[in-house]
């Protein structure tokens, strides 16, 4: 007589189960800010299943199994984990965290060799298993490891996504909502160029509620200006650095920004968000170099990008940051 298990003997099959999800997402690198992205992303139940990888197999595990005693509170998103790349494989997006940790005192541009090391034995792995993928790279200084990753996977542009100002913006937001006392999401303004020190802040879109703050105080943002609304960018600047001292990096702000991102390529509903893309032909720009505009996102990953109506001084600084990535990529060992 056949012995039967108690699965045999519970479930009576019908047909076989298919292994794939609607909706996988990869995170590479399961350090701080992999775990935010990866936490947030289950949390707001984005994703049916999240992938993690790392080359540190012990905490690779500890991480993957400290979030699947969670699942009962996550609608039953399945969650692995691996140092093989295969189990990356049908990923809709894969988000690339990896990467040498940005230290105190140390510019985002510091890391970018030592990245880009690393982005030649990750990138090819994840484009083997999944060619139809949307990357989304996180790891610093994203602008030009956006780049190297555009170049390395061979996808076309559009594809090929950097976090970039979306959190700059967010903090810009932040910041403004402190000074009017009114909600954060109620603020409209945005950073654009670089994830870094040559960002650009859009004085001349800044708006609560439709009213622009320039028509209230023609020089907001400028040398001129006596409430020095200037300082509120030169804080997003430097918030990551301060960050950093205080608590050795940063994390829960970039893990809900990637989250986001996430969740709008997946709904395709055609938000807005900040994010790092091929601007060359945007604003006057010549060169090959990824930074922050505000694009149309959706399932093919960036649809369109924002005309945004700068000024002569704003188009002159987001040049500026196009040159300083140009710089930087000209010197990239690839």
């Amino acid at each position: 007589m056949a012995s039967h298990t108690v699965k045999d003997m519970l479930l009576d099959p019908v047909a076989k189960p298919d292994p794939t999800s609607g909706n996988k997402i990869t995170v590479v690198g399961v350090g701080q800010v992999g775990m935010a992205c990866a936490f947030s992303i289950l949390t707001q139940h984005i994703a049916t299943e999240i992938a993690l990888v790392d080359v540190v197999a012990d905490k690779l595990k500890g991480e993957l199994m400290d979030l699947q005693h969670g699942s009962t509170f996550l609608r039953n998103a399945k969650i692995t984990a691996s140092t093989d790349y295969a189990v990356t494989a049908h990923s809709k997006i894969c988000v690339v965290t990896a990467g040498a940790r940005q230290k105190e005192g140390e510019s985002r541009l510091d890391l970018v060799q030592r990245n880009t090391d690393i982005f030649k034995g990750i990138i090819p792995q994840l484009i083997s298993y999944s060619p139809d993928c949307i990357l989304l790279i996180v790891s610093n200084p994203v602008d030009i490891l956006t780049y190297v990753a555009w170049k390395l996977s061979g996808l076309p542009k559009n594809r090929v996504i950097g976090s970039g100002t979306n959190l700059d913006s967010s903090r810009f937001r932040f910041l403004m909502s402190q000074r009017l006392n009114v909600a954060p999401t109620s603020c409209h303004g945005w950073i654009i160029g670089e994830h870094g020190d040559s960002s650009v802040p859009v004085w001349s879109g800044v708006n609560i509620a439709g009213v622009g703050l320039r028509e209230l105080n023609p020089d907001i943002g400028t040398d001129k200006d006596k409430e020095s609304w200037g300082e509120l960018h030169k804080q997003v600047v430097h918030s990551a650095y301060e960050v950093i001292k205080l608590k050795g990096y940063t994390s829960w702000a970039i893990g809900l920004s990637v989250a986001t991102l996430v969740q709008g390529i997946l709904s395709n509903a055609g938000v807005i968000h900040a994010v790092s893309t091929l601007v060359k032909g945007q604003h006057g720009i010549e060169d090959e170099v990824f930074l922050s505009l505000p694009c149309v996102l959706g399932t093919n990953g960036v649809s369109h990008i924002v005309k945004q109506l700068l000024t002569d001084g704003e188009r002159s600084m987001l040049h500026r940051s196009a040159k300083v990535m140009q710089e930087v990529q000209s010197q990239l060992k690839m």
